[in-house]
C-alpha cells in the first residue's frame, strides 16, 4: 500500500454508495484502510452495502436517506457526525436517469431527474458542510458525459449534469478558504452497472459502445475508484474545481452511438 493511498484513521461517506460505481468507490477506499460510510434509499441495499465493506475489514455504517429530502439530508449528517466526527471525503454520487426523447418525457420525468442528481446534489453538499474536516476535505461528485456531449434521449441528464459540474466549480470558490477540495469525476461507460443496463441494453449496442471507446474496452469501477483516491490523497491536494473524465478517451471520440441506436429502438415500438 502506498503511503498516499492509505486511508488509515480517514472517514469517507459515499452518498449513493449502495450499488454500482459509487459501491465501487467505496470499496476502493475500504480495502485501504479508510472508515466508510454508505447512504442511499434502500435499506435492504444499505444492509448489504455495509456486510460487503465490512467483508473487506472496513469498519462501516450506513443510512437510508432520499436526496431530495433536505431536511433528511442533514439529520442524516448530523446522525453520522454523531457516530464518527469529521468527514475527510464526500463522494457525492446519487443520480437518476432513464432513456426518453425530449417530446416523450412529462414534465414530471424530467423534474425528478434533476431534483435527485442536481437539486440532490446541492442537498448532500450543503448539509455535510458543517461535518467536513476543516482545512484538509475532498469532495468528489460524480458527473456524467452528458454533462459536457449533447446526447438524444438524455436532455433531463445533459441538463442535471451540467448543472452539478457546474455546481462543483462554484463551490470550489465559495468554500476554498475552508480549505475544501471539490472536483468532479466523469465515468465514461463502466460494465456491469445499471446504467449499461438502461442505455446500452443489448449486445450489440455494448459493442458499438466499447468499439467506440480508444482504449477499445469498458471501465470497471475500481478506474473509478482509483481516481477519486486520488483526488483526495497527497497527490491530489492542489486540485479544486476540476471535471475530470475517466472514459479512455470515449466523450473525444462521439458518445452518442449508443444513444441514437436506443433513439432507433424507441421509435421501432412506438
Amino acid at each position: 500500500m502506498s503511503q498516499a493511498f492509505n486511508f488509515n484513521n480517514k472517514r469517507v461517506f459515499v452518498m449513493g454508495g449502495t450499488s454500482g460505481i459509487n459501491l465501487g468507490i467505496a470499496k476502493c477506499f475500504a480495502s485501504h484502510g479508510a472508515q466508510v460510510a454508505v447512504a442511499s434509499r434502500s435499506q435492504d441495499k444499505v444492509d448489504k452495502a455495509v456486510s460487503e465493506l465490512q467483508a473487506l475489514g472496513a469498519i462501516a455504517i450506513g443510512f437510508s436517506v432520499d436526496v431530495r429530502d433536505a431536511e433528511k439530508v442533514k439529520e442524516t449528517f448530523k446522525q453520522a457526525h454523531s457516530q464518527w466526527g469529521n468527514f475527510d471525503v464526500l463522494v457525492s454520487g446519487a443520480a437518476g436517469n432513464f432513456p426518453s426523447p425530449a417530446l416523450g418525457m412529462s414534465a414530471n420525468g424530467f423534474k425528478s431527474v434533476v431534483d435527485i442528481d442536481l437539486l440532490g446534489s446541492f442537498n448532500v453538499l450543503q448539509a455535510a458542510h458543517p461535518y467536513l474536516t476543516k482545512p484538509g476535505a475532498s469532495i468528489i461528485n460524480i458527473s456524467a458525459p452528458q454533462a459536457f456531449v449533447a446526447s438524444p434521449m438524455q436532455s433531463h441528464v445533459c441538463a442535471a449534469k451540467a448543472g452539478v459540474d457546474m455546481l462543483t466549480r462554484v463551490l470550489s470558490l465559495e468554500w476554498g478558504a475552508d480549505g475544501i477540495r471539490i472536483n468532479s469525476i466523469v465515468p465514461g461507460p463502466i460494465e456491469n452497472t445499471e446504467g449499461m443496463k438502461r442505455l446500452a441494453p443489448t449486445p450489440a449496442i455494448q459493442e458499438m459502445v466499447q468499439e467506440s471507446v480508444p482504449l477499445n474496452r469498458l471501465g470497471t469501477t475500481d478506474d473509478i475508484g482509483h481516481m477519486a483516491m486520488f483526488l483526495a490523497s497527497d497527490y491530489g491536494s492542489y486540485v479544486s474545481g476540476t471535471v475530470i473524465p475517466v472514459d479512455g478517451g470515449w466523450s473525444l471520440a462521439g458518445t452518442t452511438t449508443a444513444m441514437n441506436e436506443l433513439l432507433k429502438m424507441f421509435k421501432g415500438k412506438s
